[in-house]
This record gives structure tokens, sequence and C-alpha cells, in this order.
């Protein structure tokens, strides 16, 4: 069901997942309201959501919805500065996705961009909503799927290679489905001594700013979108920003970040395998790589390097995921050391900070 004030918006929306055979729009409303007699009639699958609506806002409909009837929600917002706190807000609600939907150029949208809000859509109705309790996106590019090499040709030729010894260690994580919510629940039970980390979220440009910000107000550690040439340290979490993928390099025995433009990468912005491949690199065995909870495979073949270069390597397990996408794909390819809940994975880091190296 999409739910928009804009008629325009509901009926390029329309086309654009009706590209899709496995996706059927089953009806469209101009505001909460009549949304609701609609879904009470049939109960959809999905529901696409505006935040700024007549009568009811997007965010008070979220809200009750989940209250009711928990069910996966796309916001479709634009990308201002306020859509991105408003549509933040939509995430703490509950929602799954998000998509970005333009000011004007629908047409290009339409041509352009139809596999970013179709993937979004699947991904969401493969969420276990009993597991979406808070600050969900996911993000997925439609652009074709390139390999980590293809992407960033030079990537071998970044930084030097792993030390085989050495006291700075790093944390490595990477997540899309669910993981906001996930990535809360962890970071906020860490404390300052934990290992440096670097994160890659599935997440649109200019939301990752908002999602680091809110985390540094309520985690122990600091937590900053990441800028080039940050320092990865004790009690730091670096979140690539949305739209560019972010390397790991090392100068001497101490561990930085570059922040890169490259094409797509398994379709992600950034990618999950561009982070890990680094690291793998970079750090070798120095590294513990976390993999939680996503749609698809993005991650798993760089936690594969990872674990081939002797780093100590981690999957969500599938019962703790809201989509049992990225470490299931990771343990398939023999690249997990452990499987564990939710609950445990920052012990998990913090056990392995402690390490004697």
């Amino acid at each position: 069901m999409l739910v928009d004030d804009s008629a325009v918006v509901r009926q390029v929306l329309s086309a654009v997942l009706s590209k899709d055979p496995d996706i059927e729009v089953i009806a469209s409303a101009s505001d909460p309201i009549f949304a609701m007699d609609k879904m009470n009639q049939r109960w959809p699958d999905v529901v696409v959501l505006d935040v700024e609506m007549p009568r009811m806002d997007g965010i008070t409909f979220l809200k009750k919805l989940m209250s009711v009837r928990p069910t996966p929600v796309i916001i479709c917002s634009t990308l201002t500065e306020k859509g991105a706190s408003t549509s933040m807000q939509a995430m703490a609600a509950g929602a799954v996705g998000i998509v970005t939907k333009p000011k004007a150029g629908l047409k290009g949208f339409l041509e352009q961009d139809a596999g970013e809000i179709i993937q979004a859509v699947k991904a969401a109705a493969s969420a276990d909503m009993r597991r979406v309790k808070a600050l969900s996106m996911a993000s997925l590019n439609p652009t074709a799927k390139l390999s980590v090499s293809e992407a960033i040709p030079a990537l071998e030729a970044r930084g030097t290679v792993a030390m085989s010894v050495t006291t700075d260690k790093l944390v490595a994580i990477g997540t899309s489905t669910g993981g906001t919510q996930a990535l809360e629940l962890v970071l906020s039970a860490l404390n300052r001594t934990t290992p440096g980390m670097v994160i890659v979220q599935h997440m649109p440009e200019k939301f990752t700013a908002a999602f680091a910000d809110r985390l540094n107000k309520i985690c122990p550690i600091e937590v900053l979108e990441a800028k080039n040439g940050d320092r990865v340290i004790n009690g730091r979490a670096l979140i690539a920003p949305g739209g560019r993928h972010m390397l790991v390099k090392r100068s001497g025995a101490q561990y930085h970040v570059e922040i890169v433009d490259a094409p797509p990468v398994n379709r992600h912005r950034p990618s999950v395998d561009v982070l890990f491949r680094s690291v793998a690199k970079c750090a070798g065995a120095n590294a513990l790589g976390v993999m939680m909870t996503g749609m698809g495979d993005d991650g798993a073949l760089g936690m594969k390097e990872m674990h081939d270069a002797g780093a100590e390597t981690l999957a969500q397990d599938e019962k703790s995921c809201v989509v049992y996408g990225m470490p299931k794909e990771a343990v398939k390819l023999g690249a997990v050391d452990t499987i564990l809940p939710l609950k445990d994975i920052s012990g998990m880091i913090e056990a392995y900070g402690r390490k004697n190296t």
C-alpha cells in the first residue's frame, strides 16, 4: 500500500513497483485516515509511507500501526535537513527501510531508480517484525552489481600490508536491514576502552550523520560519521558516510580511514565488502569482523578474506536477526568463527579488546 498526499507521487511509485512481477500494489491513499480504512479491508505486506501529510502525520500513523498490527513500513521522503531528522524519528518508531523521494524529477526517478524502491520493498517484506523495535533502516542501490576490484581497482595499493602483531586492534562491523537498532544495542553497551570500530550500515547519503549523532548522544563511546583521515582509536566508532565507501589504511601501527568516491559494490555504497577487504589487507590478524542483520550478501566475501588473513570473525545468529541474509552468506562461505545472539555481541567485542597480543 502507498500512502502519500501527492497523487503524482502515488502514480509514479505505483508504476515503479509494477515493474516487478512479484510486487502488487493493492491500494493507495492520500492520508493515513483513508489508508486505515482500506487496510481494514485488505491488509498489505508492506506500506510505503510519506511523513508530512494532512489530518495525520506519517510518524503518528506509524506508531499507531506498530501498536495495532506491526507491519513493515518504508519511509519515502526527501533528503532535506529537516527530512533527515524526521525520518530518523520514523526509524525510531519502527520503520524498517527508507528510500529517497526526489524533490523534483519524478520521471527520472521512475526511469533510473526503480530498482531502489523495488529492492527496499522486498527487503521490508522479508523483515521479522518481532525483531523490529526501533531504528531499522536499509538502502539498496539499483546499480549493477560490481566486485570490489572492479569498483576500486587500486585497493591493493592503498596503505601497507598488515603487521603480524600490534597492540592497536580494531573492530569492523557490517550490517543492513535492522542494523540501526542492532547497532544501538551493541554500541550502547560498550565502554571507552573498547577497540576502535569501523562500521558500514547501509544507509542513504545525509542520513548517516544524523544516525551517528543520535548514537553519540546515547552511547558511552564516541560515535562519528567518518571523515577522510579520521583515526581509529579506542572508544571511538566511525560510521561510513552514506553514498561513499570507507576503507581502512595503516600508518605505522596506527589505523586511519579513507573515504572514497567509487561505484557501488554489491549494489551498495558504502559497501561492507569494501571495508572488510581493506581491513583484511591492512589489519589482518589484528582485527575482529562482525556481521549483523541484513538482506543480501554484501560483506560475505570480505569477511572470508578477513578470516583467511587471521582475523577473528563472528556473525549474529538467525533468531535475533531482522533479516538473516548477510550473516547467513558469510557462514555459508566458511568465513565465520563464532555465531552469537545480538545480546552477546557487545560482550564478545569487549572480550576481544582485553585479549593479549
